[in-house]
């Protein structure tokens, strides 16, 4: 018995051009099939054809359906050469004023099946989370920039509503470096062939996803190619003379350190004064900052409960001695604070070494020594079962597996 799927008019649309270029027989296709229907046909990307698995058939190849819906035996899977025929063949189609700006060997790199993030074990939500789910549930275009000190957990939160609500989710990391071509696309050099690769604006713009502009502050004035994306607008790719209109769904939030006007206190540095047009093409900025001692304890516990480990009290000590920093560092007393990232990396630490004050000590390294001896030395009068002691000889390198592995050398 076939399997039968719903048929729409730009379904059965894309059915046709497909069978058309790519031959009558044609029950399976590629991406780069699609991508050459695409094309040539002037259609657009067939969202429906290529997610879920439906119509999936391995990684990669997908059934394509008759005009009444109906999947039907596999025909044959071209080679190669039919593959690089019908790319070529697509290319000649563009005007001949894209055709001389571009190389003539052109196909497109493979997508990703999906972009739909994993969930992330034990994770709490907290803050703004059911703020942001309600846009990102929503469907709307409503950009959102979302600012925050390091370390407290802005872009887990996304990618986490992303996995639960089974959104796809492109997340571009934004450096003073990234420029139009990072971020819409260009061509590329793969297999001593010139390929044009979509960049992860147009990916999420054709897929319906949210697009991630992470620590966006970081950018230059290369960024203001974004615009009419910020605007919800359709975006021309002059290279290969083409547009690319946003899907239903897509939506654009960005997250950073600072609100766009540069950090003062030099504690981002790298971070720019931005575009006023462009942070203005944000309707709303969200506050993100560390969370509550109660919320903080269950991330930790959490995340020990991925080691099958129980440690309650040291958990609670930590966030006092974290919650205490804070308040310091608020009020101008110390120039270093620690953050909810830190804490993980100090109970992971924990689950590895099975000793508190090396975890800490190890974990607050990167600070300077002073910070570091003042940190170690606060925690002291947080947790009474540690003493000033234990810290000098937790600071202390263990090098006795060192001295071992010499007199075992030196026989």
């Amino acid at each position: 018995m076939k399997k039968v799927i719903k048929m729409t008019p730009k379904r059965v649309a894309f059915v046709q051009a497909a069978r058309e270029i790519l031959g009558e027989s044609t029950n399976i296709v590629d991406r780069a099939d699609i991508k050459t229907v695409e094309l040539k046909s002037g259609l657009s990307y067939p969202q429906w054809l290529v997610k879920g698995d439906t119509l999936r058939k391995e990684r990669g190849l997908f059934h394509l359906p008759n005009d009444r819906g109906e999947i039907g035996e596999v025909a044959f899977v071209k080679n190669t050469g039919d593959l690089v025929e019908a790319v070529n063949s697509a290319i000649t189609t563009v005007s001949d004023a894209v055709v001389q700006m571009a190389p003539s060997a052109i196909s497109v790199m493979e997508e990703e099946d999906s972009y739909v993030p994993e969930k992330f074990e034990g994770y709490v939500p907290w803050g703004n989370f059911n703020i942001l789910k309600e846009v990102i549930k929503s469907r709307i275009f409503y950009p959102m920039f979302i600012t925050g000190l390091s370390g407290n957990g802005k872009t887990l939160m996304v990618k986490e509503i992303c996995a639960r609500l089974k959104r796809e989710y492109v997340r571009a990391n934004i450096t003073v470096e990234t420029d139009e071509d990072d971020l819409i696309g260009g061509f590329r050099l793969l297999n001593g062939e010139t390929v044009w690769h979509d960049g992860p604006v147009v990916t999420a713009m054709e897929r319906g996803a949210l697009l991630l502009l992470d620590e966006v502050d970081l950018a230059s004035n290369k960024i203001m190619c974004l615009q009419p994306v910020l605007e919800g607008s359709s975006i021309y790719l002059k290279k290969i003379g083409k547009w690319v209109h946003p899907a239903e769904g897509f939506n654009v939030l960005a997250t950073a350190n600072t609100k766009g006007q540069g950090s003062e206190d030099g504690r981002f540095i790298g971070t720019n004064v931005m575009n006023e047009s462009f942070l203005e093409r944000f309707p709303v900025t969200i506050e993100q900052t560390y969370p509550t001692n109660k919320i903080e304890e269950k991330i930790l516990v959490n995340e020990l409960a991925k080691r099958d480990k129980v440690e309650n009290d040291f958990v609670s000590n930590l966030v006092k001695w974290a919650d205490v920093i804070r308040k310091t560092f608020y009020e101008g007393g110390v120039d270093e604070i620690i953050s909810t990232r830190r804490l993980v990396h100090i109970v992971n630490a924990f689950s590895i070494f099975d000793d508190k004050v090396r975890a800490i000590s190890m974990c607050i390294s990167r600070f300077d020594a002073e910070t570091k001896e003042s940190f170690l030395d606060l925690y002291t009068k947080v947790d009474a079962g540690v003493s000033v002691e234990d810290i000098m000889a937790g600071s202390k390198v263990d090098d006795s597996d060192e001295d071992d592995d010499e007199e075992e050398i030196n026989f």
